[in-house]
């Protein structure tokens, strides 16, 4: 999985209208797009667009989890403004520097991208107002520790908006390196929420996926072995990418 991102990371970034993004287009306004370089809207693999769902506001300090090329920190960086800030943590040191680059050229100072695992969040307890992530805890085969981890860093009252492909249906036939990797059922994204001490939560449906969005799915990873029950739920839209609220209570 890391290599993919990484070549992800290499892939020509020339025409921001070619997104590498499996879960389809048209999360960000062409308002939202004005403000950021071509390279990091080519790079967005997100499946919605959390920094306009997450009501963020002037002087917070956010994190995004595997933040790839940078696309929502930048957004959230220009929205808690100069008393703010946003960090950004990916595991693959060619997304980072990708990151990296177009903060240069998005000539943001209120922004930082740390390398690491979502699993090991490289920052102190109590020391963010807003966890993010787009498309991306899916991925991850410690899920439980990556809330836990989202928990430990949020302020108390601090709250999460995470961008995520839900299952309506029990899963079958994992994709690990595509949307589809490793998404959770409805009811066990609330459980392991509410295991790692999150209340107030919410699953809200962004877009559901057609038949078309499946064979997309199965295009645009080689690798993928889906059973005939798992691509029947692709076609019937079984699949949802979904925004994930939840709030750390205050004590």
């Amino acid at each position: 999985m890391k290599a993919r991102y990484a070549e992800e990371a290499r892939r020509d970034r020339s025409d921001a209208s070619r997104s590498a993004s499996c879960c389809g287009k048209g999360f960000y306004r062409s308002k939202e797009a004005a403000e950021l370089p071509a390279e990091a809207l080519a790079a967005s693999l997100g499946c919605a667009n959390p920094v306009a769902l997450a009501q963020l506001q002037v002087g917070e300090i956010v994190l995004d989890l595997g933040a790839g090329g940078g696309i929502d920190v930048l957004l959230a960086a220009g929205r808690v403004g100069p008393t703010g800030r946003a960090y950004g943590l990916d595991m693959t040191e060619e997304m980072w520097e990708l990151a990296r680059e177009n903060q240069r050229k998005a000539g943001l100072d209120n922004v930082e991208f740390l390398k690491g695992e979502i699993e090991n969040i490289p920052l102190p307890d109590n020391s963010v107002d807003v966890v993010l992530s787009n498309c991306v805890i899916n991925l991850s085969t410690e899920k439980d520790r990556v809330f836990a981890e989202a928990f430990r860093v949020l302020k108390p009252g601090g709250r999460i908006a995470v961008a995520d492909i839900v299952l309506l249906l029990c899963r079958n036939g994992e994709i690990w390196a595509g949307c589809l990797a490793g998404a959770l059922e409805e009811s066990e994204s609330r459980t392991k929420l509410a295991t790692a001490g999150f209340t107030d939560i919410r699953i809200e449906p962004v877009r559901s996926y057609s038949a078309s969005d499946a064979m997309e799915f199965l295009r645009t990873v080689a690798s993928a072995q889906l059973d005939a029950e798992a691509l029947a739920r692709l076609r019937e839209g079984k699949f949802l990418s979904a925004l994930l609220r939840a709030r750390k209570p205050e004590r």
